[in-house]
């Protein structure tokens, strides 16, 4: 996977003479699985300017956009003065179109990923639909895969019926644990979730309900 067209400042380009100092010594580190419009994306990056993000969206032209808006907010950075920068100008921050239902583990390598969202996701209300539901037995040992030991899995919905049945099914795994949200309480990141994407932000103004569920990656089980 060439990282250069995502991440200019931090890979080196396949026909680059030399990589820069500091080049090709990054991965990506959260994904957010299903991303929107990159509401989530926007609002972590510049808090944390040194983690590589990468929104997986399945849709064509919502994936345009978001390269669009990456595109332009990194240019309106590089004109910005002193004052007004961000941390990171937001190259730390990009948009791949791709199903992570069917190929998530051929971005990511083996614990790679330290924090993956599920945010708001299609609740496919349809018994015949709920095999499509982006939290299955199946899928959740793909997102094992890539999430480390000691990574968090994040899931917030509106929909309560959906967020028990990805509770239920990550409950059931043994490679997940579930989190008090007492221990999140205070989590900038949580919080983000929540709130800064744009159905999170449509479910606050029509003030419907929010249900949060997160996990921690298990360790390996020892042979």
């Amino acid at each position: 996977m060439d990282w250069s067209f995502h991440y200019p400042q931090y890979f080196s380009y396949p026909d680059q003479a030399e990589p820069l100092p500091g080049q090709n010594t990054k991965k990506v580190e959260w994904a957010d699985v299903g991303c929107g419009f990159g509401g989530l994306l926007m609002a972590l990056a510049p808090m944390f300017p040194e983690t590589l993000m990468l929104g997986m969206e399945i849709r064509m032209s919502v994936t345009k956009y978001v390269t669009d808006r990456i595109a332009a907010t990194r240019q309106s950075q590089s004109l910005a003065g002193e004052g007004e920068k961000q941390p990171g100008e937001y190259q730390n921050v990009s948009v791949i179109r791709a199903n992570a239902m069917k190929h998530i583990t051929n971005f990511f390598d083996k614990g790679q990923l330290s924090k993956i969202f599920f945010l708001f996701p299609d609740p496919h209300f349809k018994n015949r639909k709920q095999k499509a539901r982006i939290i299955t037995p199946g899928l959740l040992a793909e997102y094992a895969y890539v999430l480390r030991p000691g990574g968090i899995l994040y899931t917030v919905t509106d929909v309560k019926d959906l967020h028990e049945w990805m509770a239920l099914h990550l409950n059931n795994h043994p490679l997940f644990i579930p989190i008090p949200n007492s221990e999140l309480a205070d989590d900038p990141i949580l919080e983000a979730a929540r709130t800064a994407t744009e159905e999170g932000k449509k479910v606050e103004r029509n003030k419907g309900d929010k249900w949060v569920a997160c996990f921690r990656r298990a360790e390996d089980p020892v042979d």
